[in-house]
């Protein structure tokens, strides 16, 4: 059919919006669907359709397409990292409409750079799904919880009889009452792994409702916890925990940032310590998040997890009259392979970075992100102190016309 006889065919309540691909090759489809919107709210669809890929591709990332949004992409870089996954200098796309963001995260990777670079490492990699179940009383909720303590291998052996990749690392239980939490946590190698851990965790559940008096509830009970701030989370990870950390020297920070060390850790306490916990915050940083979902949306992440992504410390002290600096973040949930990753400008992005696809050994690509992010986040957090520190934070934006 061509996009005529669709929207005729939709006008005429004989087709659905979602099943027009069934009757077209998925770009008239989407045609089809911007002439409907064109028509019915006169909205001027052409940028929207003005899209380099083939809609065929997007199929698995999405429904009902009609075209694409388009977001500038900028560049920051290079990143000089010494990392357990890179060693070298990087660049990092990152894609927002913020002016001043770029310029800023790059301000102080150029910091980083002229102080040698930064150290970087991700110290976990654990994807997480947390199902819920119910039993009859607290009697039954310790005796489900003890026998998965006891029998995490055949928990094991059921959960990676569904992929090739992932791994089941752990499985702690939670008792509520009569609900019993199960927080499995699995090393899914270069994929971010949701969908991975929750078939995962499907085939587990059969064994423990099998094996328990639990009855399975929901798959995902929210203790996992995802695209929702949890303190589970900020203390024990989800997806890459990944540090970064810098020490720059005193005359570096002055000409870069045009103020001091002692400056800097000074707003760092007020600001992203004591001002956080006064707010009940569970990021302590700057605007570690800004860096994360800028490069989320270069990169074909899952972009809502930039809640877990802000889970983020930022320290800072002087060591010598020179600047230490680091930024621990708990839940970096990143891939290169599957999801957002596949589609050509996220593709290209990954390249960029040097990331795209399986990396070997399996998990080093993905790892390899989470530090490139990290340190570009640190250098976020040092241009936005220096900026705070040196009273030019207004300038700058009004001199950039943001």
């Amino acid at each position: 059919m061509d996009t005529e006889e669709l929207v005729d065919g939709v006008r005429r309540g004989e087709l659905r919006l979602h099943e027009l691909e069934a009757h077209a090759d998925p770009d008239v489809a989407a045609t089809a669907r911007r002439h409907l919107l064109v028509e019915d709210t006169a909205a001027d669809l052409d940028a929207v359709g003005a899209y380099t890929f083939d809609a065929a591709d997007a199929e698995p990332n999405i429904e009902n397409m009609l075209g694409a949004a388009q977001v500038p992409m900028g560049v920051v870089g290079p990143i000089r990292i010494d990392g357990g996954a890179v060693d070298g200098e990087r660049f990092l796309p990152m894609a927002t409409t913020e002016g001043a963001l770029v310029a800023s995260v790059n301000r102080g990777c150029a910091a980083i750079r002229a102080a040698d670079g930064a150290t970087a490492r991700v110290l976990q990699n654990a994807m997480t799904r947390a199902p819920v179940f119910r039993v009859a009383d607290v009697g039954e909720a310790g005796e489900v919880a003890g026998w998965v303590r006891d029998n995490v291998d055949a928990l094991a052996e059921a959960a990676e009889s569904t992929t090739s990749h992932g791994e089941l690392r752990e499985v702690t239980p939670y008792v509520v009452g009569d609900s019993v939490f199960l927080r499995f946590a699995y090393d899914t190698a270069d994929a971010m792994g949701m969908n991975m851990a929750t078939i995962a965790t499907e085939a587990a559940c059969d064994v423990v409702a099998a094996e328990t008096p639990a009855d399975l509830v929901a798959l995902s009970g929210n203790l996992c916890s995802d695209k929702k701030p949890a303190a589970v989370n900020s203390v024990e990870g989800r997806g890459r925990t990944v540090a970064a950390d810098v020490e720059i020297p005193r005359e570096t920070v002055e000409t870069y940032f045009d103020t001091t060390p002692a400056a800097i850790v000074e707003a760092n306490t007020r600001k992203n310590l004591v001002g956080s916990a006064k707010a009940g915050s569970l990021g302590f940083n700057a605007h570690a998040a800004n860096t994360v979902a800028a490069a989320f949306l270069a990169t074909g992440q899952d972009v809502a997890q930039v809640v877990e992504g802000a889970n983020a410390i930022t320290t800072a002290d002087v060591r010598d009259e020179d600047l230490y600096a680091s930024l621990t973040l708990a839940s970096l949930e990143v891939g290169t392979v599957g999801g957002g990753t596949t589609l050509p400008t996220q593709a290209e992005a990954l390249d960029v970075v040097g990331v795209r696809g399986s990396g070997d050994p399996a998990g080093s690509n993905a790892d390899a992100l989470a530090e490139v992010i990290a340190t570009a986040a640190l250098g976020g957090e040092l241009s936005l102190l220096g900026a705070l520190a040196s009273d030019n934070l207004a300038g700058a934006h009004a001199e950039l016309g943001r």
